[in-house]
């Protein structure tokens, strides 16, 4: 017979629960573990212990432990990729979390002009520090980069044309399209050309329809396409630009402000390039290259960013006080380069040599064989740069890569369901886990993690 509730709550067993949480959630998980084995009982499973004080108390424990986990949560990400939009994207330098963690503990001046003591514009922070890096005449900073781009499209072109290469139409994260962007922007398509070629001519052939509004550009950072292929450099789009009057915008994305060649990765537009070449407005990601918190950063006219500043649309795009201090401390770092590649952890993996992973990589496998682990090996592997940047580049790298008797899809999910999360990658019947993403202030956590599921695999 099951215990009633009463008596359970009255139990000495059920006393340091009830010390440490309310007595409503107590009830509430002891409610639902009796209808639970009431329904195994009716189905004609047994009801072994039902009993047992102790056995209830530590099903209700488990359950309010459960439940008290946060569902954002810290990961070890043991994949390579070292932008891995799933995970988060760039994890951020110290100097971001502290400025994050100082502006989210009291009051700020994100809308007070401290010189004149009246309201001022949460526009104004980070905005001068950005578009000095780029060497630009203004920036804003929204939400990501996707509402920059919408709402440089609104502020320009609503209800007027754009026009656009079909070969730039691309697809983004969580199945977003540019075109898609664009019509809910109030814009109007007008694409040109081919999927594999488009010349400066059908832009400046497009630009003689009426009710034309701006030029649009689109880096196709998450792919590449070869072969029998043309594009219309962004040099001679700025050219007609100049010379129709219609502005050119440019989606970068990637959000690149550093040398790609001082990480041994090939040429990438930057901001200050894609400006410098001609582009009146440039939109990239504040968390992928850039190595801040989620935004979407606008550089480029002075009078082209305020435009988008006093657009309506702005306020339901921007950010708050909290994701302004991290970008603007990490785009501190990058006043020195070599600080911000050394300080910024996305740089810094990116930076990293595959031969300094194998020290890590060895570590961590003669730890797990002194934990039992019997077999384990380390091998050459690669990663990706990942977050829709460098589709074609692999990174050299060093894994540990452990053999799952039962399958790799039960331990990959053992790793994945506890705590701290463990996200690896099964190549065949193994499991892979790529040193280069793993912080090495994680490594004991992950021993820890990994010697847990594999004991109890062997069990």
């Amino acid at each position: 017979m099951i215990p009633s509730i009463d008596g359970l709550l009255a139990s000495e067993a059920f006393s340091p629960l009830l010390r440490e949480h309310p007595r409503a959630r107590v009830v509430r998980h002891l409610r639902l573990l009796q209808e639970d084995l009431r329904g195994r009982v009716a189905d004609g499973a047994d009801a072994v212990d039902v009993a047992s004080e102790e056995r209830w108390a530590r099903a209700v424990e488990e359950r309010l432990a459960a439940e008290d986990l946060p569902s954002l949560r810290p990961v070890i990400n043991g994949t390579g990729v070292v932008l891995h939009t799933n995970l988060g994207r760039a994890p951020l330098a110290s100097e971001a979390l502290e400025a994050m963690a100082r502006a989210g503990r009291g009051y700020t001046n994100l809308e007070y002009d401290l010189a004149e003591g009246r309201r001022g514009s949460r526009y104004v922070h980070c905005a001068d520090l950005l578009a000095e890096l780029a060497e630009a005449e203004a920036g804003l900073v929204v939400n990501n980069a996707a509402a920059g781009l919408m709402l440089a499209l609104n502020t320009v072109a609503r209800g007027r044309g754009v026009i656009v290469s079909r070969g730039e139409l691309v697809e983004i994260g969580g199945g977003f399209r540019i075109p898609e962007i664009l019509e809910r922007s109030g814009a109007r398509l007008l694409e040109v050309g081919s999927t594999n070629r488009t010349r400066t001519s059908d832009y400046a052939e497009a630009a003689e329809a009426e009710d034309v509004a701006a030029l649009l550009k689109v880096h196709r950072s998450n792919f590449r396409i070869t072969g029998f292929t043309e594009d219309a450099p962004l040099e001679a789009l700025a050219e007609l630009g100049r010379a129709t009057g219609l502005p050119l915008l440019f989606d970068l994305g990637s959000g690149l402000f550093a040398d790609p060649s001082a990480m041994g990765l090939p040429p990438e537009p930057t901001p200050r390039d894609a400006l410098a070449r001609g582009a009146d407005l440039v939109v990239v990601s504040g968390d992928k290259l850039f190595g801040g918190p989620q935004a979407g950063i606008v550089l480029g006219q002075k009078a082209l960013v305020e435009a988008m500043r006093a657009n309506p649309l702005c306020r339901a795009l921007r950010v708050d006080k909290v994701t302004l201090a991290g970008l603007e401390a990490t785009a501190r770092l990058y006043r020195d380069p070599e600080r911000a590649l050394d300080r910024i952890p996305t740089l810094r993996m990116l930076r990293q040599e595959a031969d300094a992973l194998r020290p890590r990589a060895d570590l961590l496998a003669e730890r797990l064989r002194e934990g039992g682990v019997r077999d384990v090996g380390v091998e050459a592997t690669r990663g990706a740069v990942g977050g829709g940047t460098y589709p074609e580049v692999v990174l050299d790298s060093w894994a540990v890569a452990l053999a799952a008797p039962r399958g790799p899809d039960r331990l990959a999910a053992a790793l994945r369901t506890g705590d701290p999360p463990v996200i690896a990658r099964i190549e065949g019947d193994r499991l892979v886990l790529d040193l280069r993403t793993v912080d090495p202030a994680d490594l004991d956590a992950l021993v820890d993690r990994l010697l847990e599921v594999t004991r109890a695999e062997d069990g």
